[in-house]
């Protein structure tokens, strides 16, 4: 390249903005017909660091456009405006079985985009990119505020919209893997609804009490949305992820205290002792533990723990008494539970109890477990501590291109569905991250 470096222009916009939110990428002032390289790096809250890169060409202007341009190879190809952010993947050495995820949901993603000359695979620490740019993906919203929650013995956070109120609540549960995940909940509260992140696994909660948590752990949690003044009592929803959906069915259809206006259930299964609490529901999993197997590269694969779907009433919540819609997100190279099987199951004893009108399912061929928000890295498999064995390597499943299509489309879907049934299809008042 005959030009200097500084005469190459790389700009990002928006620089600021939220997770599920698009941008551009653009590269300017380069020769015609100049191959280069443009480069994502993240260097996450564990000192991990990913990276995605992809080839392009400039057109008769010398300009490269990443929202218009195909990418010739690398961690993608074709148009993809946000593959260089759900294509990351840890950099080549780095520690096996990660999974990129956000501990602190109020401080920023800092990725940081380069163009490199040449079609480039390796080796970017050690080159001087001919220009970058930081962009900042954020999970919450300005004026969305984090509020702990300690009361009745629970773990959980809070995060409100911003404006005085009131709005449509939500239960926020994650998987099995324990602790308190933020994330998911502060984009929510940033999208207008009153988000309650929940840990109900973590082995903090055990050693406070010396027992699991039961049933009423979750009524208390509900119980705080329901009573909080800015929050609208008669409009709470719950969402859950894996084994957050045996909780949220359970509790949406058996709890006399929680009275739900919808549920969401991504990547579950209603297959559980009804009658029982946490700790039954994880030993009956334990008990079945044995039907599980693992892979050639020795990942577990959790699916055949509740399979075949079992005809025993007692061991499947009775989704036909159901009372509120519910939308099911399913991946359907889902190795870690058995979405599809399960979601074919509810859709038929929903049918035969005549509530099926209620329910709304999104199948994902191709898609895996880990259904998360938009332009999240796809992770087929990861290192999992869990409730069954202290730690193994989960088989997850799905295929990226299609899974990252899942989790744009299911997102976008998935607030459509809150909108109607929490706002009455009311939009929120939209905030704007431009303001940070």
């Amino acid at each position: 390249m005959d030009r200097k470096h500084g005469c190459v222009k790389l700009s990002v916009q928006p620089s600021r903005g939220l997770v599920d939110e698009k941008f551009i990428v653009l590269v300017q002032n380069v020769p015609p017909g100049f191959q280069l390289t443009i480069h994502a790096s993240y260097q996450c809250e564990d000192r991990h660091s990913w990276e995605a890169f992809a080839h392009y060409t400039s057109d008769t202007c010398g300009t490269v456009n990443v929202s218009e341009d195909s990418s010739l190879g690398g961690t993608y190809s074709g148009v993809e405006p946000m593959g260089l952010l759900w294509s990351l993947r840890p950099v080549p050495g780095s520690k096996p079985w990660l999974r990129l995820r956000k501990v602190n949901a109020q401080t920023p993603m800092e990725v940081t985009i380069s163009a490199y000359q040449g079609h480039q695979t390796e080796g970017f620490v050690d080159q001087v990119p001919l220009a970058c740019a930081v962009v900042e993906r954020w999970y919450i919203a300005p004026g969305v505020r984090r509020i702990p929650i300690t009361e009745n013995g629970l773990i959980a956070a809070l995060f409100l919209p911003p404006g005085p109120g009131p709005f449509p609540g939500l239960l926020d549960f994650w998987g099995g893997g324990g602790n308190l995940v933020e994330y998911r909940a502060a984009l929510l509260a940033s999208h207008g609804f009153a988000s309650l992140a929940i840990d109900y696994l973590s082995p903090k909660i055990t050693a406070e009490t010396g027992n699991m948590v039961d049933n009423e752990y979750f009524e208390k949690a509900y119980r705080v949305l329901e009573q909080h003044p800015q929050i609208l009592g008669s409009r709470i929803g719950m969402l859950g992820l894996s084994f957050g959906t045996s909780v949220t069915l359970k509790m949406a259809v058996y709890s006399k205290v929680i009275k739900l206006r919808c549920a969401v259930c991504i990547s579950g299964s209603h297959v559980q002792p009804v009658d029982g609490n946490v700790e039954q529901i994880l030993a009956f999993f334990h008990k079945n533990f044995e039907k599980t197997r693992c892979n050639e590269e020795d990942q577990l694969i959790w699916r055949d723990l509740l399979l075949p779907i079992p005809t025993d009433p007692t061991l499947k919540v009775d989704v036909g008494r159901l009372e509120c819609p519910l939308l099911l997100v399913v991946g359907e190279d889902d190795q870690n539970w058995p979405t599809y099987e399960s979601a074919m199951d509810i859709k038929e004893m929903m049918e035969r109890a005549g509530n099926s009108h209620l329910l709304t399912i999104l199948s994902y061929p191709n898609a895996g477990h880990l259904i998360e928000p938009p332009y999240s890295p796809h992770v087929r498999a990861s290192t999992l501590r869990t409730f069954i064995r202290e730690k193994v390597v989960a088989l997850w499943g799905g295929e990226t291109v299609a899974h990252s299509r899942a989790q744009e489309d299911s997102w976008r879907k998935t607030l459509v569905f809150l909108r109607e049934n929490l706002y009455g299809g009311r939009n929120p008042v939209a905030t704007s991250i431009s303001q940070l």
